[in-house]
């Protein structure tokens, strides 16, 4: 096969061997579970090498990747993205800053191309940097080194665990392309999901599209073998050992042994059988951080502001996944946790935060560079596509007449103006909150709860689900 695996020694982090053998023992279990025999080691590979996916596969490589003959993790990204030379500037100064990293590269007579790409002598590659443990959009955070492969078809054509990382946006057509290299496969593979966001579909009837069920359908691999992990967590400050709680969501069969395989000191990670609003929740998730991100840039951080907006979001996704699950995990906990940093702090909520302040455009896109993609765009335009639609009308608890989902979500409304059709400024999110015919954000929950307008066509359910309900 084509391609390269690049290659580099394990990265030690001072377990005690107490704690090896704790590893080895979850290792061993996990192992056991999937009928892996001496010589035989199991096969994790990520497949996407964002900030998450970057720092998920390191997490795993720091725990586990000591005992070779029993594991192999590796990580897939693209080749030939090129680093800027501002971005290999700043990634000098940070290997500079941190001697650890400076000692580690001079042994691995690796310092050298990072010098010449700081005088611009050089040009670095984002999959070249990454074997030495640098994630193209979290360069302040160096990560242990990581086995990269730049070939799709050599990193899972064996793989006994998938690790999907790509966005929402990818994953259908990266999973397609998997699903050519297993063909001819004996053993089913387990899919753990980190994608955040949905597609729309209007044929035959209005419905979301997960990335779980993208990866379903493009694969064939059962839904049982798929899982979702989120939770409330940023990259950098996961791999910097803050805690951190997940939850890995999917059928009984594989999220118990894999909570427990993947839970660290720092990262704890429980298990749920509701994949279907925690897979939703990611996405509405992303879609509210962006218009939190405005508030607070145009409130000056107001938190009397960034309340009102936290009550009304928080509201409107409560319905809509009620528009989902007739009995959809609640909004609390873990699940909440995680809406909460979203809009506190990451992509999304800057994002919205920087369109805002006016310091970047709708014009530059949805990828962008020491960021990644901003799921929550697309995420505006595919919900506000599929709950505007007449065919889903409920009753409108005010004027008593029908309409379409949407209208009870203002600011979901506003977000798809602002971001999509562009007809309004990022001012017009806090003439959403100042609306005085805007309802109590507990009416909307009220509703939300009575089950009145659980629609189960819109998760792709037979419509004869819908008729005995």
């Amino acid at each position: 096969m084509v391609g390269s695996i690049k290659t580099m020694s394990h990265h030690g982090n001072g377990w005690s061997a107490q704690n090896c053998n704790g590893l080895e023992e979850k290792l061993d279990e996990l192992r056991s579970l999937l009928g892996k025999t001496d010589g035989d080691p199991l096969r994790i590979v990520g497949v996407g090498a964002g900030a998450w996916g970057s720092v998920f596969a390191a997490l795993l490589q720091d725990s586990y990747g000591r005992f070779r003959e029993k594991v192999q993790i590796r990580i897939w990204r693209r080749p030939g993205r090129a680093v800027d030379r501002v971005t290999a500037e700043h990634l000098f100064e940070v290997i500079n800053s941190r001697e650890d990293v400076l000692r580690r590269l001079i042994r691995r007579c690796a310092y050298l191309k990072y010098v010449e790409a700081r005088l611009g002598d050089r040009t670095l590659f984002a999959d070249e940097i990454l074997k030495d443990g640098f994630c193209l959009n979290m360069i302040d955070v160096p990560l242990c080194p990581l086995k990269v492969v730049t070939n799709l078809q050599e990193a899972v054509w064996d793989a006994d665990i998938v690790v999907n990382a790509v966005p929402s946006t990818e994953t259908r057509e990266v999973f397609e392309e998997i699903s050519q290299y297993w063909k001819e496969r004996i053993t089913t593979p387990i899919i753990i999901s980190l994608a955040k966001g949905i597609e729309a579909a209007l044929e035959p009837v209005p419905h979301i599209i997960t990335p779980t069920q993208m990866i379903n359908r493009a694969t064939g691999v059962p839904t049982q073998n798929i899982l979702y992990l989120g939770g409330p967590n940023i990259a950098s400050e996961i791999y910097n050992k803050e805690y951190a709680n997940a939850r890995i969501c999917g059928a009984d069969k594989w999220r118990k042994p894999l909570a427990k395989f993947l839970r660290q000191p720092h990262f704890i990670v429980w298990d749920n059988s509701d994949l279907v609003t925690h897979e939703v929740m990611g996405g509405l998730k992303n879609v509210y951080a962006i218009g939190a991100g405005m508030v607070a840039a145009l409130t000056n951080e107001s938190a009397t502001s960034k309340s009102v907006y936290f009550a009304h979001c928080t509201s409107e996704m409560i319905f809509i996944t009620h528009l989902l699950a007739e009995e959809p995990e609640k909004l609390a906990g873990p699940l909440l946790a995680d809406t909460y940093v979203t809009l506190l702090k990451g992509r999304n909520a800057w994002y919205g935060h920087m369109l805002a302040k006016g310091e970047i455009s709708r014009d530059i896109g949805d990828n962008i560079s020491g960021k990644g993609m901003i799921q929550g765009v697309s995420a505006v335009g595919a919900f506000y596509e599929l709950l505007s639609q007449s065919s889903l009308s409920v009753l409108h608890p005010d004027e008593k007449k029908p309409v379409a989902p949407v209208e009870l979500c203002p600011i979901l409304k506003t977000l798809y103006k602002i971001l999509i059709i562009r007809e309004q400024s990022s001012q017009a999110i806090l003439q959403a909150l100042r609306d005085e015919t805007l309802n109590d954000p507990r009416e909307r929950i009220e509703i939300a709860q009575s089950h009145a307008f659980y629609r189960p066509s819109l998760l792709g359910q037979p419509l004869a689900t819908l008729h005995c309900q």
